[in-house]
């Protein structure tokens, strides 16, 4: 038998919530394509960010199911509407997660710093003018602000905060909010990366995109990092012995120790 997912009939919906679309469907896809690799990872604590209608968390918990037992659910929305529709649409399908209404996960960092196994993100991600992003409504759900990357960007950083060492992200990207860029940037965060399902529509072209964290890349990084600080000291040294007469260098340098 396949595993389950959430069914369309079976989720609510509200005038101001993103319905199920193209995106949703592909991120749902790519867990499905990887479900028994998340399986074997054997996750405690799952989190969505930006859950909108609750398709997405409803499938991760249903294709999950029995087979990993005992895991914790907890999905986010700045919409809160969306709460309340994801509650909704997770009581149908006889599935629970705790529903927190907030901007990306600002009260959770501490809360869950370095915890969560697997962590899902549809963000807003078209390309709009910057004073859309963060409206309240519907429109919190895709505009993204210059190249769709104003919310992607700030979701970055959180995730490196709140991933387990073991933790992965399913990130949602568009053609447009240029993917492999970032890849890079994570990739300077330790993080190894790879597309787990790739989707063409008539209106844009869709990457899913997995990232964990890889003990080689950090090791890298950290080399990267210490050759960088080290010429900047041999740098710093000899411009420091050109211009020992000058105390307003001497001034400058004591007070960057």
């Amino acid at each position: 038998m396949p595993p389950k997912t959430a069914q369309i009939r079976l989720v609510s919906s509200h005038r101001e919530v993103y319905e199920p679309c193209d995106d949703s469907f592909a991120l749902v896809d790519a867990l499905l394509a990887d479900r028994t690799n998340i399986v074997d990872h054997c996750p405690r604590l799952c989190l969505e960010v930006g859950c909108g209608s609750g398709y997405v968390i409803a499938s991760l918990a249903l294709m999950l199911g029995q087979e990993v037992p005992g895991v914790y659910y907890i999905a986010t929305d700045i919409n809160p509407h969306a709460v309340s529709v994801t509650r909704e649409t997770l009581d149908a399908h006889g599935v629970d997660a705790e529903l927190i209404c907030m901007d990306i996960a600002s009260g959770l960092e501490k809360r869950l710093a370095g915890m969560v196994d697997v962590m899902v993100v549809n963000p807003p991600y078209v390309p709009t003018p910057d004073d859309e992003v963060g409206r309240e409504g519907i429109a919190s759900a895709w505009a993204g602000g210059e190249n769709g990357r104003s919310v992607i960007d700030r979701i970055l950083p959180v995730a490196d905060r709140l991933l387990s060492d073991e933790g992965w992200l399913y990130m949602v990207t568009l053609t447009t909010n240029d993917p492999s860029q970032i890849c890079l940037l994570m990739r300077k965060k330790g993080y190894a990366s790879r597309i787990v399902v790739q989707r063409s529509t008539d209106e844009e072209s869709l990457h899913i995109i997995k990232f964990w964290r890889d003990s080689d890349i950090q090791l890298d990084t950290k080399e990267i990092i210490t050759t960088t600080k080290s010429v900047s000291a041999r740098v710093m040294d000899s411009l420091s012995s050109q211009f020992p007469q000058l105390p307003f260098w001497r001034s400058s340098n004591s007070n960057c120790l």
